[in-house]
């Protein structure tokens, strides 16, 4: 079968890393281990350059039609000033919604090369291997009603409306729970029941989807213990879930966990499988064409890809592998250099990897 992947290289460190992504596509396709049709398109600030709109109709249009989506970052201080609609993060938050990809898996594995590498000691994450699953288009991020107002008193006020659903929290946690059968068979949900409305509906639905998991160990923790937690045992936890806000900080904080959020790689999916995969970092402009960023968290998404999307799970181990074996040799990119390394570039890790692959 011949998939259909859409690339979406983005803006400021986007088109280098996913360059390295491609360079792996292309070496599975040469040796007839994989059988996919690339498509390229612009989203992001790029976008609104080249289209005057940061989700032009024509990237949608091919995002529908693919089987996944490959995508490397949006944003930059270039459009900071630029109306809201005009914002390229905007683009990228339109693009889930529209397709409707409504469950981030964020993974953080530590490899044990790159133990030292992280700011906590390397007793605390050597061995750590746990998913946070976050709710991706539901939440603040998209309630309404939202904006800023003047008051009487002459005085603006920004509100936003943190909102779910009973059908939005139930089909994340089923996702949070399939994920725990087939790992650890742990599940923390986290929320803030003590003061939301939201997450005491949150929590409710939770323990009402638990009660199909019997083998599941359910457990609920407020997201300020959480973020304590994931830095005081991290390794406590198996699967979290959790909402779009909280997800987004907590995925944030358990990048760190492993050395550097260039590591971290992430699959948003819709209720067939479908997905969009990207790095959980950002667009990086301060280091754009330097030739120095981390393409493993792009390439890891594509072996997320394959695992999650293409039901590919040997292809994907073995990219893994690759990663794991290229770290063992000691080659590391900036944001992961210690002590008796080898520092190299984007370009040369990706080499690597389609190497040892």
């Amino acid at each position: 079968m011949n998939h259909k992947i859409l690339i979406l290289p983005g803006d400021g460190i986007g088109p280098e890393i996913v360059t390295e992504a491609v360079k792996l596509l292309d070496a599975l396709k040469q040796t007839g281990d994989l059988a996919v049709e690339l498509q390229y398109a612009d989203v992001g600030g790029a976008a609104v350059e080249a289209h005057g709109s940061p989700l032009p109709e024509q990237t949608l249009a091919l995002a529908r039609a693919a089987d996944a989506i490959v995508l490397g970052a949006v944003g930059g201080p270039k459009w900071d000033s630029v109306e809201r609609h005009l914002r390229p993060e905007q683009g990228l938050l339109n693009l889930r919604a529209e397709l409707g990809v409504f469950a981030n898996l964020r993974p953080a594995l530590t490899y044990e090369p790159l133990a030292q590498a992280s700011t906590l000691k390397a007793e605390v994450v050597s061995g750590l291997d746990l998913m946070i699953v976050r709710e991706l288009t539901g939440g603040i991020y998209f309630g309404q009603p939202r904006g800023v107002r003047t008051l009487d008193d002459g005085q603006r006020q920004g509100f936003n409306t943190l909102v779910y659903s009973e059908y939005e929290i139930e089909r994340i946690c089923r996702v949070g729970f399939d994920l725990a059968m087939k790992r650890g068979r742990k599940l923390c949900s986290v929320d803030k029941s003590n003061v939301l409305d939201v997450s005491v509906l949150w929590r409710e639905v939770a323990e009402r989807v638990g009660a199909d998991y019997p083998e599941v160990a359910l457990s609920h923790m407020y997201v300020d213990n959480a973020a304590m937690q994931l830095v005081r045992d991290p390794r406590q936890f198996d699967v979290l879930v959790t909402s779009n806000m909280f997800g987004d900080i907590l995925s944030d904080l358990a990048s760190m966990l492993t050395g550097s959020i260039g590591m971290l790689p992430s699959a948003s999916m819709d209720a067939d499988g479908n997905g969009l995969y990207e790095p959980v970092h950002g667009s990086a402009p301060d280091i754009a064409g330097q030739s120095i960023a981390n393409p493993l968290a792009t390439i890891l998404s594509v072996a997320m890809m394959l695992r999650y999307t293409l039901d590919m799970p040997e292809l994907a181990q073995r990219i893994e592998t690759a990663v794991a074996r290229v770290l063992d040799q000691g080659l590391r990119t900036p944001d992961i250099q210690s002590a008796g390394t080898r520092v190299v570039g984007t370009g040369e890790m990706g080499d690597a990897v389609v190497a040892a692959l």
